[in-house]
């Protein structure tokens, strides 16, 4: 019995451990820093644990952490709207350590914004 159960958590803190590279909380991208610019989607994937769009920000190609896909259609917005080629305002902050990335709190799309937090 003390096996299984050992067995139990070893395997609960394996599957924890091993989604945690997946998460993108908010205290690792620079708050401070706004970045509030409009570009067109390049590429994207919309599923969980996160939407994610590359899309170009001065010059350069960026990956886009957006809300989970199941956030994304609750706020209003589905996979159509976040396909490549699609015009997009975004209001995100840079993350602290990896170049290129940055987490968006907020997208507008056709003027209509919406809140990803």
């Amino acid at each position: 019995m003390i096996y299984l159960k050992n067995t139990s958590l070893l395997l609960i803190f394996i599957l924890s451990v091993s989604f945690v590279y997946l998460h993108h909380g908010w205290a690792n991208y620079d708050q401070t820093k706004v970045l509030d610019f409009e570009s067109t989607i390049e590429e994207s994937t919309f599923e969980n644990p996160h939407t994610i769009a590359k899309m170009n920000y001065q010059d350069e190609l960026w990956t886009v952490i957006l809300a989970p896909a199941s956030r994304m259609t609750a706020r209003g917005l589905s996979a159509e709207m976040i396909k490549k080629g699609t015009s997009v305002r975004i209001i995100a902050y840079p993350h602290k350590t990896e170049k290129g990335e940055m987490r968006a709190e907020t997208i507008y799309i056709d003027g209509k914004k919406y809140e990803l937090r």
